[in-house]
């Protein structure tokens, strides 16, 4: 389960194997042969890349080594839903007292009882003592109020993504904080100078976009405003440190790195059922590919009614004529939100296991029949590529536009933030070791078929060109 597709670990079982079977000599042969298959294989190469990724990431160009990082002694949390509280456990856990507050008595006990749960679980499993659980649970403070909050270093606000309240409680906390506090939203897509501009001091404002569950997801990704200072980007880079997060520095643009390129991901993931894949199907193709869940699957764990509210937000930006997909907002209109709601893309039994639903099988094929395409059979080669090069197109625009320092950065971005598969190295890695003339040519080719979504992005064109690959983009950084 936990190393599903590595080939290490079932070579490490054949040298045992030949241990037991083998003369010694012979079984010493058979190991080495065993490594050397390991050591020069695609995916020793794709391990070592993540592994100096991770540390490459904390390397900022604009960020001397000499610029100190802000003492953060007391945090504070807005909103105690499934994003609030992991964030505060978080701060509990790096051994930080934090205030988590609510605009309601029911939100604030549901959501500290959902944290003693999380807790009670890991006692359980042995993970740490009930000692250790009481010291992390007295370190957070509940409470309705901004009491306290004009002692906080940094403030996190992780309510829903809706930009008019986010701008009013940026507003509030404008007036409480003290001078010096760090502003933080965990937004997943909005605007972060817009935020800021609810403020007096858009220098202290950034983006700390934890992935859900936020006590579990080892991903934070940074997100820098026009005006952020270089004291809060490297405040908050040493914090990911201090919290146990790989922290990544993006820039401001809708969805930033993570969600921008997701995204075009899901986009392809629904218009293949909509052209004659089952869920199942798009699903299954991915999980084989080594994804930790299929993105159909993703949407009803995350809730559905998430990306329908963005999409909502975002409705004005559509262009009229261009192809939308149209599944996932009527699954919505029918209360069906995913697991929360015991029906998504699947339905769901008591141990929320998922179950194919005829009724969603309908109502893809009448979406279809609305949109005069003609269904067909789609082959797990095509999921695996429509899926895959819409992320990579995206990646190489976002890199040519500078919102991503380097490719590596959005490669540990979706190993961190995405479940993508280590031993694949990540989404840009993987296009490297596919060659990115092929997966420029079949861009070209999707571009022709399905339309301008599809325009390879200039950058993708002229490395495959020029026969290079991202990694070479990365060495002249």
């Amino acid at each position: 389960k936990t190393a599903r597709g590595m080939m290490a670990p079932q070579a490490a079982i054949d040298a045992v194997e030949a241990a037991t079977k083998l003369p010694f000599i012979d079984a010493v042969k058979k190991e080495a042969e065993l490594f050397q298959q390991c050591l020069f294989s695609d995916q020793s190469k794709a391990l070592i890349h993540v592994f100096f990724g991770e540390r490459e990431v904390a390397r900022i160009p604009d960020i001397p080594k000499d610029v100190k990082p802000f003492e953060i002694r007391k945090a504070a949390v807005i909103g105690a839903g499934t994003m609030g509280g992991g964030i505060a456990m978080n701060y509990a856990n790096a051994g930080i007292p934090v205030i988590i507050k609510e605009t309601a008595q029911d939100f604030l006990d549901r959501g500290m009882a959902i944290i003693r749960k999380n807790y009670e679980n890991s006692v359980r499993k042995g993970r740490f003592s009930q000692e250790t659980m009481d010291k992390r649970m007295a370190l957070i403070t509940p409470q309705l109020t901004y009491d306290g909050f004009e002692d906080a270093d940094i403030v996190v606000e992780a309510v829903f993504e809706g930009m008019e309240l986010k701008k009013q409680i940026f507003g509030e906390l404008d007036k409480i904080c003290k001078q010096g506090a760090i502003l933080a939203s965990n937004t997943s897509t909005l605007d972060i100078d817009q935020i800021a501009s609810a403020t007096t001091r858009p220098e202290f404002v950034i983006g700390h976009h934890f992935f859900s569950p936020a006590n579990v997801m080892r991903l934070l990704e940074i997100v820098r405003g026009k005006a952020t200072n270089k004291e809060v980007i490297a405040t908050s880079m040493a914090l990911a440190k201090k919290l146990k997060k790989v922290g990544v520095l993006v820039g401001n643009c809708n969805g930033f790195v993570g969600n921008r390129m997701l995204h075009q991901y899901g986009r392809e993931a629904q218009f293949l059922v909509e052209e004659g894949a089952i869920p199942q199907d798009v699903d299954g193709a991915l999980y084989n590919f080594g994804m930790a869940m299929g993105p159909l699957a993703v949407g009803d764990l995350a809730g559905l009614d998430v990306g329908w509210r963005i999409r909502k937000e975002y409705a004005h930006l559509r262009v009229a004529g261009d192809r939308y997909p149209l599944v996932a907002d009527k699954l919505c209109e029918m209360g069906r939100y995913g697991q929360k709601t015991g029906a998504g893309w699947y339905k769901y039994d008591e141990n929320r296991k998922a179950i194919p639903d005829p009724e969603v099988d309908k109502l893809i094929e009448e979406v279809a029949a609305e949109q005069g395409i003609k269904r067909r059979t789609i082959t797990e080669d095509e999921i695996i590529e429509r899926t895959q090069y819409a992320l990579i197109n995206e990646g190489a625009k976002i890199l040519e536009e500078g919102i991503a320092l380097r490719a590596v950065d959005i490669d540990i971005i979706y190993l961190n933030g995405y479940g993508y598969p280590a031993r694949r190295g990540g989404p840009m890695w993987y296009a490297d070791a596919v060659g990115l003339k092929k997966v420029y040519d079949r861009i070209c080719r999707f571009h022709e078929e399905h339309g301008k979504i599809w325009a390879p992005a200039p950058l993708l064109k002229k490395l495959a060109e020029e026969g290079r690959t991202f990694a070479d983009f990365d060495k002249q950084k």
